[in-house]
């Protein structure tokens, strides 16, 4: 199980980071708007190797069988190893690359909702979002959430990957 975690995990780390920062390396600039769904996508596509972890273990370490408990441990293990590539991409991202990103990000929310909330609204919500950047803008915390959020996809990922591949 080691070699398959270390070898399919070291797969999705890397994965994880390249995906996650595809757009940066190919000089793309991503709008806001597209930029979430770029990132749930690497996140995605650099769990696959869950599945494919999950799958090698199964039939060429364990003859056949993986019951659904060890695959989810598999696929978690795997899983952190993609959650640390992203997490390490987004500290990088934006502590060195773009170290104004959440006051662009503030910027750039408080502009969308500009054009749906009236001016009071629009003054009360600007505060609230103004303080959550102040409290969660850091790129320690931003690079710890996108940590959080692979390994949430990671556990969906493992579980439905355990339920396709069990065999007893």
């Amino acid at each position: 199980m080691k070699n398959t975690v270390i070898k399919f995990g070291f797969y999705a780390l890397i994965s994880g980071f390249v995906f996650f920062g595809l757009p940066f390396f190919l000089g793309m600039g991503v709008d806001f708007d597209y930029g979430e769904l770029i990132g749930y996508t690497s996140m995605v596509l650099s769990l696959l190797f869950v599945y494919f972890g999950i799958k090698h273990y199964r039939d060429k370490v364990n003859n056949g069988k993986v019951s659904l408990a060890k695959a989810l441990g598999i696929g978690m293990l795997i899983a952190f190893f993609s959650a640390i590539g992203v997490a390490v991409f987004d500290y990088i991202y934006t502590s060195q690359i773009n170290p104004d990103f959440a006051t662009e990000y503030l910027e750039y929310s408080v502009k969308k909702l500009s054009a749906t909330l009236s001016a009071e609204e629009l003054k009360v919500k600007t505060a609230e979002l103004t303080q959550q950047m102040t409290d969660y803008g850091s790129p320690i915390f931003m690079a710890f959430m996108m940590f959080a959020s692979v390994m949430i996809l990671g556990f969906i990922i493992s579980l439905i990957s355990g339920l396709i591949l069990q065999r007893k």
